[in-house]
Protein backbone atom coordinates (compact mmCIF):
# COMPACT_ATOMS: atom_id res chain seq x y z
CA UNK A 1 0.00 0.00 0.00
CA UNK A 2 1.26 3.42 -0.96
CA UNK A 3 1.33 6.08 1.67
CA UNK A 4 1.59 10.06 0.39
CA UNK A 5 2.40 12.33 3.68
CA UNK A 6 4.35 15.36 2.04
CA UNK A 7 6.17 17.38 4.55
CA UNK A 8 5.79 15.12 7.88
CA UNK A 9 8.94 13.64 9.63
CA UNK A 10 8.15 10.37 11.38
CA UNK A 11 10.46 9.79 14.66
CA UNK A 12 11.16 6.27 15.35
CA UNK A 13 12.63 5.67 18.71
CA UNK A 14 14.94 2.71 19.65
CA UNK A 15 15.28 2.17 23.55
CA UNK A 16 18.59 2.63 24.51
CA UNK A 17 18.47 1.40 28.82
CA UNK A 18 20.61 -1.43 27.55
CA UNK A 19 20.61 -4.29 25.09
CA UNK A 20 21.51 -4.50 21.11
CA UNK A 21 20.19 -0.56 20.38
CA UNK A 22 22.30 0.63 17.96
CA UNK A 23 22.44 -2.22 15.75
CA UNK A 24 18.75 -1.45 15.67
CA UNK A 25 18.98 2.19 14.76
CA UNK A 26 21.94 1.10 12.11
CA UNK A 27 19.40 -1.23 10.34
CA UNK A 28 16.62 1.27 10.49
CA UNK A 29 18.33 3.53 8.50
CA UNK A 30 19.03 1.04 6.11
CA UNK A 31 15.57 0.32 5.71
CA UNK A 32 14.71 3.98 5.16
CA UNK A 33 17.46 4.12 2.33
CA UNK A 34 15.52 1.29 0.66
CA UNK A 35 12.14 2.91 1.03
CA UNK A 36 13.31 6.26 -0.51
CA UNK A 37 14.76 4.10 -3.87
CA UNK A 38 10.88 2.32 -3.57
CA UNK A 39 9.55 5.75 -3.60
CA UNK A 40 6.95 3.57 -1.39
CA UNK A 41 6.10 6.33 1.39
CA UNK A 42 6.47 10.45 0.86
CA UNK A 43 7.64 10.46 4.92
CA UNK A 44 11.24 11.96 6.49
CA UNK A 45 12.77 9.43 8.66
CA UNK A 46 14.03 10.66 12.04
CA UNK A 47 15.34 7.94 13.88
CA UNK A 48 16.83 8.29 17.85
CA UNK A 49 18.17 6.59 20.92
CA UNK A 50 15.25 6.98 24.05
CA UNK A 51 16.99 7.15 27.53
CA UNK A 52 14.45 9.84 28.73
CA UNK A 53 10.44 10.36 28.83
CA UNK A 54 11.01 13.49 26.75
CA UNK A 55 12.45 11.25 24.00
CA UNK A 56 9.90 9.00 24.43
CA UNK A 57 7.28 12.12 24.12
CA UNK A 58 8.79 12.64 20.82
CA UNK A 59 8.51 9.33 18.99
CA UNK A 60 5.97 8.55 16.32
CA UNK A 61 7.27 5.18 16.92
CA UNK A 62 9.47 2.59 18.93
CA UNK A 63 11.85 -0.30 18.99
CA UNK A 64 12.16 -2.74 22.45
CA UNK A 65 15.69 -4.17 21.31
CA UNK A 66 17.12 -7.45 22.44
CA UNK A 67 18.67 -7.48 25.45
CA UNK A 68 17.94 -8.41 29.09
CA UNK A 69 14.49 -8.05 30.21
CA UNK A 70 15.05 -7.92 33.58
CA UNK A 71 17.86 -5.41 33.43
CA UNK A 72 15.61 -3.23 30.29
CA UNK A 73 12.30 -3.06 32.75
CA UNK A 74 14.61 -1.81 36.08
CA UNK A 75 16.48 0.53 34.48
CA UNK A 76 13.17 2.09 32.66
CA UNK A 77 11.80 2.07 36.18
CA UNK A 78 14.38 3.69 37.99
CA UNK A 79 14.51 6.48 35.13
CA UNK A 80 10.65 7.04 35.20
CA UNK A 81 10.09 5.37 31.65
CA UNK A 82 8.37 2.52 32.79
CA UNK A 83 4.52 4.08 33.29
CA UNK A 84 5.50 6.51 29.90
CA UNK A 85 6.44 3.00 28.18
CA UNK A 86 2.76 1.47 28.93
CA UNK A 87 1.26 4.90 27.95
CA UNK A 88 2.81 4.88 24.35
CA UNK A 89 2.07 0.93 23.78
CA UNK A 90 -1.30 0.89 25.75
CA UNK A 91 -2.91 4.25 26.04
CA UNK A 92 -1.69 6.21 22.94
CA UNK A 93 -1.12 2.63 20.78
CA UNK A 94 1.91 3.89 18.64
CA UNK A 95 3.37 1.76 16.34
CA UNK A 96 6.31 -0.89 18.88
CA UNK A 97 8.19 -3.52 18.09
CA UNK A 98 10.10 -5.68 20.45
CA UNK A 99 12.71 -8.29 19.57
CA UNK A 100 13.53 -11.03 22.24
CA UNK A 101 13.31 -9.22 25.23
CA UNK A 102 11.72 -6.84 23.60
CA UNK A 103 9.17 -9.18 22.96
CA UNK A 104 8.78 -10.62 26.36
CA UNK A 105 8.31 -6.68 27.61
CA UNK A 106 5.50 -5.98 25.65
CA UNK A 107 3.51 -9.47 26.31
CA UNK A 108 0.66 -9.67 28.87
CA UNK A 109 2.17 -12.66 30.66
CA UNK A 110 5.37 -14.15 31.05
CA UNK A 111 6.10 -16.97 33.09
CA UNK A 112 9.53 -18.51 34.56
CA UNK A 113 9.34 -15.48 36.48
CA UNK A 114 10.20 -14.44 39.82
CA UNK A 115 7.40 -12.17 41.59
CA UNK A 116 8.52 -8.84 41.87
CA UNK A 117 11.93 -9.08 39.40
CA UNK A 118 10.04 -8.44 36.37
CA UNK A 119 7.64 -5.20 35.44
CA UNK A 120 6.08 -6.06 31.77
CA UNK A 121 4.85 -3.14 29.68
CA UNK A 122 1.89 -5.06 27.74
CA UNK A 123 -0.14 -4.77 24.37
CA UNK A 124 0.19 -8.48 23.37
CA UNK A 125 -2.32 -10.76 24.02
CA UNK A 126 0.21 -13.52 24.51
CA UNK A 127 2.06 -15.35 27.43
CA UNK A 128 5.88 -15.90 26.69
CA UNK A 129 8.19 -18.30 28.39
CA UNK A 130 11.22 -16.95 29.06
CA UNK A 131 14.57 -18.56 27.82
CA UNK A 132 12.19 -20.91 26.00
CA UNK A 133 14.74 -21.91 23.78
CA UNK A 134 17.78 -22.40 26.25
CA UNK A 135 20.60 -20.89 27.81
CA UNK A 136 23.46 -18.83 25.72
CA UNK A 137 25.46 -21.66 24.53
CA UNK A 138 22.29 -23.33 23.30
CA UNK A 139 21.39 -20.20 20.54
CA UNK A 140 21.29 -21.58 16.82
CA UNK A 141 20.15 -19.78 13.88
CA UNK A 142 17.31 -20.78 11.38
CA UNK A 143 16.51 -19.83 7.70
CA UNK A 144 12.78 -19.18 7.63
CA UNK A 145 10.14 -18.45 5.03
CA UNK A 146 8.39 -14.89 6.94
CA UNK A 147 5.97 -14.62 3.97
CA UNK A 148 4.68 -11.02 5.21
CA UNK A 149 7.52 -9.95 4.14
CA UNK A 150 8.44 -8.01 0.89
CA UNK A 151 11.45 -7.60 -1.54
CA UNK A 152 14.05 -4.94 -1.26
CA UNK A 153 16.56 -3.85 -3.74
CA UNK A 154 19.34 -6.07 -2.39
CA UNK A 155 17.10 -9.49 -1.07
CA UNK A 156 14.38 -11.14 -3.40
CA UNK A 157 11.12 -11.43 -1.15
CA UNK A 158 11.12 -15.41 -0.96
CA UNK A 159 14.65 -15.43 0.26
CA UNK A 160 15.18 -17.10 3.36
CA UNK A 161 15.43 -14.98 6.83
CA UNK A 162 18.44 -16.01 8.89
CA UNK A 163 16.90 -15.91 12.20
CA UNK A 164 19.11 -15.28 15.20
CA UNK A 165 17.76 -17.06 18.67
CA UNK A 166 20.16 -16.24 21.87
CA UNK A 167 18.60 -17.50 24.84
CA UNK A 168 14.95 -16.86 23.34
CA UNK A 169 11.51 -16.45 24.68
CA UNK A 170 8.78 -18.31 22.53
CA UNK A 171 5.19 -17.02 22.89
CA UNK A 172 3.60 -20.21 24.59
CA UNK A 173 -0.15 -19.63 24.31
CA UNK A 174 -2.20 -16.87 22.77
CA UNK A 175 -4.36 -15.46 25.38
CA UNK A 176 -7.92 -14.66 25.67
CA UNK A 177 -8.46 -10.71 23.92
CA UNK A 178 -10.28 -8.78 26.76
CA UNK A 179 -9.96 -5.36 28.55
CA UNK A 180 -8.36 -5.16 31.44
CA UNK A 181 -5.97 -7.77 33.46
CA UNK A 182 -5.52 -10.95 32.58
CA UNK A 183 -6.85 -12.11 35.69
CA UNK A 184 -6.33 -15.84 35.44
CA UNK A 185 -2.46 -15.61 34.37
CA UNK A 186 -1.98 -13.43 37.48
CA UNK A 187 -3.10 -16.85 39.72
CA UNK A 188 -0.48 -18.81 37.89
CA UNK A 189 2.76 -19.50 39.65
CA UNK A 190 6.09 -18.04 38.58
CA UNK A 191 3.79 -15.69 36.25
CA UNK A 192 3.64 -12.03 36.06
CA UNK A 193 1.43 -9.98 34.17
CA UNK A 194 1.10 -6.19 32.93
CA UNK A 195 -0.96 -3.27 34.12
CA UNK A 196 -4.30 -2.43 32.22
CA UNK A 197 -4.63 0.53 30.61
CA UNK A 198 -7.60 2.42 28.77
CA UNK A 199 -6.84 4.06 25.40
CA UNK A 200 -6.70 7.36 24.73
CA UNK A 201 -8.78 8.43 21.27
CA UNK A 202 -10.40 6.99 18.61
CA UNK A 203 -7.53 5.56 16.65
CA UNK A 204 -6.09 3.95 19.67
CA UNK A 205 -9.03 2.21 20.32
CA UNK A 206 -9.33 1.13 17.04
CA UNK A 207 -6.07 -0.63 17.85
CA UNK A 208 -6.71 -1.61 20.94
CA UNK A 209 -9.61 -4.00 19.71
CA UNK A 210 -7.16 -6.15 17.27
CA UNK A 211 -6.22 -9.83 17.95
CA UNK A 212 -3.31 -11.56 17.97
CA UNK A 213 -1.92 -12.56 14.43
CA UNK A 214 0.41 -15.10 14.43
CA UNK A 215 3.16 -13.90 11.86
CA UNK A 216 5.78 -16.20 12.09
CA UNK A 217 6.90 -20.27 13.62
CA UNK A 218 9.72 -22.37 13.62
CA UNK A 219 9.34 -26.24 13.54
CA UNK A 220 10.11 -28.09 16.71
CA UNK A 221 11.61 -30.66 14.15
CA UNK A 222 14.15 -28.65 12.27
CA UNK A 223 18.06 -29.35 13.09
CA UNK A 224 18.80 -26.68 14.56
CA UNK A 225 16.21 -27.50 17.45
CA UNK A 226 16.91 -30.98 17.38
CA UNK A 227 20.61 -30.60 18.28
CA UNK A 228 19.02 -28.03 21.34
CA UNK A 229 18.87 -30.06 24.56
CA UNK A 230 17.52 -27.56 26.73
CA UNK A 231 14.31 -28.63 26.07
CA UNK A 232 12.06 -30.82 24.77
CA UNK A 233 9.93 -28.81 22.58
CA UNK A 234 6.51 -30.65 22.62
CA UNK A 235 4.07 -30.13 19.48
CA UNK A 236 5.08 -29.40 15.77
CA UNK A 237 6.43 -25.82 15.77
CA UNK A 238 7.02 -22.81 18.10
CA UNK A 239 5.07 -19.34 17.73
CA UNK A 240 8.12 -16.67 17.09
CA UNK A 241 6.78 -13.93 16.03
CA UNK A 242 3.38 -12.22 16.84
CA UNK A 243 1.20 -9.41 15.98
CA UNK A 244 -1.41 -7.25 17.07
CA UNK A 245 -2.89 -4.10 16.40
CA UNK A 246 0.27 -0.95 16.77
CA UNK A 247 2.31 -4.31 18.41
CA UNK A 248 4.87 -6.50 16.93
CA UNK A 249 7.18 -8.85 18.51
CA UNK A 250 9.61 -11.30 17.37
CA UNK A 251 11.59 -13.87 19.45
CA UNK A 252 15.00 -13.39 17.55
CA UNK A 253 16.89 -10.84 16.58
CA UNK A 254 16.72 -8.86 13.08
CA UNK A 255 19.18 -6.00 14.25
CA UNK A 256 21.85 -8.89 14.42
CA UNK A 257 21.87 -9.34 10.88
CA UNK A 258 22.63 -7.77 8.14
CA UNK A 259 19.00 -7.95 5.76
CA UNK A 260 17.08 -5.03 6.44
CA UNK A 261 13.54 -6.24 5.05
CA UNK A 262 11.79 -6.76 8.47
CA UNK A 263 12.78 -3.33 9.15
CA UNK A 264 11.27 -2.11 5.56
CA UNK A 265 8.45 -3.58 6.42
CA UNK A 266 7.69 -2.54 9.52
CA UNK A 267 9.00 1.24 8.70
CA UNK A 268 6.07 0.91 5.60
CA UNK A 269 3.25 -0.31 8.87
CA UNK A 270 4.59 2.83 10.76
CA UNK A 271 4.27 5.00 7.65
CA UNK A 272 0.26 4.33 7.37
CA UNK A 273 -0.16 4.18 11.51
CA UNK A 274 1.13 8.19 11.07
CA UNK A 275 -1.07 8.51 8.36
CA UNK A 276 -4.33 7.58 10.15
CA UNK A 277 -3.20 9.29 13.15
CA UNK A 278 -2.52 12.29 11.05
CA UNK A 279 -6.02 12.12 9.15
CA UNK A 280 -7.85 12.17 12.38
CA UNK A 281 -6.12 15.02 14.07
CA UNK A 282 -6.65 16.59 10.91
CA UNK A 283 -10.25 15.51 11.10
CA UNK A 284 -10.60 16.28 15.15
CA UNK A 285 -9.38 20.15 14.88
CA UNK A 286 -11.80 20.66 11.84
CA UNK A 287 -14.85 19.60 14.39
Amino acid sequence: MTVTIPDVTATVGVLALQGAFSEHVQLLRQAAKSLDKQARDGLNWRFIEVRTPAELDSCDALILPGGESTTISLVAQRSGLLEPLRDFVKVHRKPTWGTCAGLILLAESANRTKQGGQELIGGLDVRVNRNHFGRQVESFQSNLSLPFLGATDETSADKPYRCVFIRAPVVEKILPHQSGIQTEEASRDATVVAPSKNPADNVAKGEAKSTVEIMATVSTKSPALQENQEHSHTGKEDIIAVRQGNVFGTSFHPELTDDPRIHVWWLQEVAEAVQRRRQFQLADRSV
